[in-house]
């Protein structure tokens, strides 16, 4: 790469380029950057060019103020922080014209419609008409303020919304203002951060019977074969849907019976262990996959990456009645419920929790803990050490008082 000469100007610390072939009037464009001593080191910054209306007395001008503001500790000192001022203001002077609806009306919900699925866009278009919208709609993102935020958890509160949905609406507040921070729209502190989410047990008490678990599985092969094979994996291997829908052909190992899952949610890498069902439902698929090792298994429509489990395996569940009476969403039977069934009857027969953390690929230890419950024998056991150390307790004691 052919290095620019520098030349000096009559100004101390002002120097310019020649650009090598560009010209402004009858001379060759020249492009002006100052140089100066800040807190003990050279600083070098550049200015632009005289086709943009620079000049070396511009140039010793800002050079000039710069060291006003150093002398006299008033005003920016470089040029970087001066655009870091500037920036500031525009965000601040957007921050004060842009309203929370405005901005998601036209920025934040185009962006969600792209990324996110069909059903979680309908969701938070529900909770942003109904809450946020008359508590934060009308507010610019400067105005809004810690005491709003509570206002919004009390009022959702009043009208008995469960903790899970106040923390919803919350999340979802979170990541407009986020987003409007990353955009430069608004370069305050998230109002969130000071607000307390409430606490709420939203983890899934339900698993499938190995009766129910069967039934499932026969009544999507009727309906939907692709989504029994997704629910196959699932129940037999552990895998969470978005690990299935990611699943390609040079992932599966049919020869030593793994499937490899990567970036996973847990953030762990982990080989999950088919059993002989699995290796029977993907050996007539090898030949045909194989060739194109890169293909999704189950890709969604016009081949990109699937966002949704097959509205088939809601459906099978309702018609086998699984969710009938059942009003808390923890109780209710859904496509997650196979994994949690995979990990329950792991526990039940016997498999330790550092093992069940990795099959699952949890990232702690505390996520798996939620099954200990399910080993009877090991709290079985437990209260055996228990039952025997208070009975050689009081026999101690015995002895000691008879000794006495």
């Amino acid at each position: 790469m052919k290095k620019f000469k520098w030349h000096s100007t009559p100004f101390p610390g002002v120097r310019f380029r020649k650009h090598p072939s560009r010209k402004h009037g009858v001379k060759k464009d020249y492009y002006f950057a100052i140089r100066y001593q800040r807190a003990g080191r050279r600083v070098e910054e550049s200015l632009g060019w005289a086709s943009e209306g620079m000049t070396a007395t511009k140039a010793a001008g800002i050079l000039a103020e710069l060291k006003q503001a150093a002398l006299t500790g008033k005003g920016e000192t470089t040029l970087l922080e001066r655009r870091e001022v500037k920036e500031t203001e525009r965000a601040e002077d957007a921050a004060g014209r842009v309203t929370f609806k405005k901005f998601w009306e036209e920025t934040y919900l185009p962006q969600a419609q792209a990324d996110k699925s069909g059903e979680t866009v309908v969701k938070e278009r529900s909770v942003f008409k109904k809450w946020l919208t008359p508590l934060l709609g009308s507010l610019p993102f400067k105005s809004i303020s810690p005491i709003h935020i509570e206002r919004l958890k009390s009022e959702m509160s009043k009208a008995g919304k469960a903790p899970r949905s106040i923390q919803y609406a919350m999340a979802i507040t979170r990541q407009v203002i986020n987003e409007a921070r990353r955009r430069g729209i608004y370069a305050g502190e998230n109002p969130l951060k000071r607000v307390k989410f409430p606490k709420f047990d939203n983890r899934r008490q339900r698993f499938f019977t190995h009766e129910e678990a069967e039934a499932l599985l026969s009544e999507l092969l009727r309906t939907d074969p692709e989504a029994w094979e997704m629910a196959l994996l699932s129940l037999h291997c552990g895998l969470r849907a978005g690990e299935i829908f990611k699943l390609t052909w040079a992932d599966i190992d049919t020869a030593r019976g793994l499937i490899a899952i990567k970036d996973s949610k847990g953030g762990r890498n982990r080989f999950s262990h088919m059993t002989g069902a699995v290796k029977e439902m993907l050996r007539p698929k090898e030949d045909r996959l194989s060739k194109t090792p890169g293909a999704l298994l189950y890709p969604g429509p016009g081949g990109a990456l699937r966002r949704e489990v097959p509205r088939t395996v809601k459906e099978a569940i309702d018609t086998l009645g699984f969710n009938t009476g059942l009003a808390d969403r923890r109780d209710r039977a859904v496509f997650h419920t196979l994994r949690h069934s995979f990990a329950s009857w792991h526990v039940q027969g016997g498999t330790d929790l550092y093992t069940l953390r990795e099959l699952l690929g949890h990232s702690t230890l505390t996520m798996t803990a939620r099954y200990s419950h399910l080993a009877p024998e090991n709290s079985r056991r437990a209260l055996e050490v228990m039952e025997a150390s208070l009975k050689n307790g009081k026999t101690k004691k015995q002895e000691t008082t008879q000794a006495g």
